[in-house]
């Protein structure tokens, strides 16, 4: 199951009673936002405990359709990397911290 922002919304609604529900929409939107324009400006960004997100560029290169056995120009193109913390790892592999 992936996580979609309403039940993430639904989810810290039910832990945060005392949040009103829109309040904790703008919160999660911020943060979602400051994300992207970390990652979009180039810098990494680092969640305690969950992991490192990163934009790593790849090179422009030539491909080749299989189809066809066309070669095509692929351009650059930037992608984003994800490295879990090691907490997360043990959490994932039922290992004792």
């Amino acid at each position: 199951m992936a996580i979609v922002k309403s039940n993430l919304l639904k989810q810290l609604s039910k832990n945060y009673p005392n949040f009103l529900k829109k309040d904790l929409e703008k919160f999660t939107n911020i943060i979602l936002n400051e994300i992207k324009r970390s990652l979009k400006r180039g810098e990494r960004v680092e969640l305690r405990g969950f992991g490192i997100f990163s934009r790593k560029v790849q090179k422009a290169r030539i491909s080749r359709n299989p189809k066809t056995n066309e070669k095509v120009n692929t351009p650059e193109k930037k992608t984003i990397h994800f490295k879990m913390s090691k907490d997360l790892f043990k959490i994932l592999n039922d290992e004792k911290k």
